[in-house]
């Protein structure tokens, strides 16, 4: 490149990297650009304020939002906002509700810096209450005590929330989340998901599990069918009531004085919850698009309508498309990337 051109573009890449720059520094050392700012419609509530404040609270927000946060998945966390903002009538009437164990402030800098807006809470959660208890699975990555936030969102979160919608980190919303929050739940259901009940359910627990009868009686009476946590509402004053936590973590124990399951936090989801939830139309979770807990394998979406792509399973949109490998679906995922790649400037020629 001849020496003037070099220079001429200099200024235009000096003006670039200031504005990816302005995102402070994450955990893993990643940077991630400010996300456009998206304004309510006019007939939106009124707009939430930025969380300035931890202890702030909005039970007026149209639709609140709980979601894990920490290092690993981070990327992911942030395209997953980046897409219910972006196709929300009502993004400034949105809260967030963060769980993460540790590196809060930088987790809390980040957000701020990709989402100035953002009404957002950044909730503790301690690691010990429930590392005693989780078993090991068919991948480490399920062992996360993290992983098993979402059966304590209604002990973490302020009781002037009533309804929440859950979300994992490793999806995109192409449809107005408003509209999942809606969700009729039924007396007395606590909980909303899209069922599977053409999956073949006997293969979430073990033959221990099936052999005995007073555990396989537990879904008498019940048409227990597979249904994915990663997407959920929650009515979180019936979960209180119904004492679902401790439930959860009753089955919990007994996995860890005999084998009954092998999946991570799933399990004890569909113990509890299986047969006794509300339906949410598929389009709501096409999940599997990471493939299975093994390969991560390239797959395709489910028939009929698409509101959420979900890509559980082991294969992550971001990892297939740094190395080189992605698949045709996580092109979908890329547009809500807002982290700063890598650049350096060869000047060898």
């Amino acid at each position: 490149m001849p020496d003037n051109t070099r220079f001429q573009l200099l200024p235009i890449l000096l003006i670039f990297f200031s504005g990816a720059g302005a995102a402070s520094t994450a955990v893993g050392g990643m940077q991630f650009r400010e996300a456009p700012q998206f304004y309510n419609s006019p007939d939106c509530p009124p707009p939430l304020p930025p969380s300035q404040d931890s202890s702030s609270c909005f039970p007026s927000a149209l639709v609140h939002v709980a979601m894990t946060l920490d290092a690993t998945y981070l990327r992911g966390s942030m395209a997953a906002i980046h897409s219910v903002l972006q196709h929300s009538s009502c993004p400034q009437s949105i809260q967030f509700h963060f769980v993460a164990s540790s590196s809060i402030p930088s987790l809390k800098s980040t957000i701020s810096s990709s989402f100035p807006s953002l009404p957002f809470r950044i909730h503790p959660f301690d690691d010990s209450i429930v590392s005693g208890l989780i078993s090991t699975s068919i991948r480490q990555a399920l062992d996360r005590p993290l992983n098993y936030a979402r059966s304590y969102l209604p002990r973490l979160l302020p009781t002037c929330i009533r309804r929440i919608v859950y979300l994992d980190s490793d999806l995109i919303l192409v449809d107005d989340i408003a509209a999942l929050a809606a969700t009729p739940l039924p007396p007395p259901a606590a909980l909303a998901a899209p069922e599977y009940c053409n999956a073949n359910f006997t293969a979430y627990f073990t033959p221990t599990f099936w052999a005995n009868p007073s555990l396989s009686m537990q879904f008498k009476g019940r048409r227990a069918c597979y249904f994915n946590t990663g997407v959920m509402v929650m009515d979180l004053d019936r979960w209180r009531e119904g004492g679902f936590t401790d439930r959860i973590e009753e089955w919990m124990h007994l996995q860890k004085r005999m084998r009954i399951y092998e999946l991570g936090s799933l399990p004890p989801f569909l113990l509890v919850f299986a047969g006794r939830i509300a339906a949410v139309d598929h389009r709501w979770n096409q999940h599997g698009l990471g493939g299975d807990n093994f390969r991560g394998l390239c797959r395709d979406l489910h028939p009929g309508p698409v509101s959420l792509l979900h890509w559980s399973g082991k294969g992550k949109p971001w990892a297939r498309l740094d190395a080189g490998r992605p698949c045709p679906l996580d092109a979908v995922w890329a547009p809500y990337d807002l982290l700063v790649p890598a650049f350096s400037i060869d000047d060898s020629s």
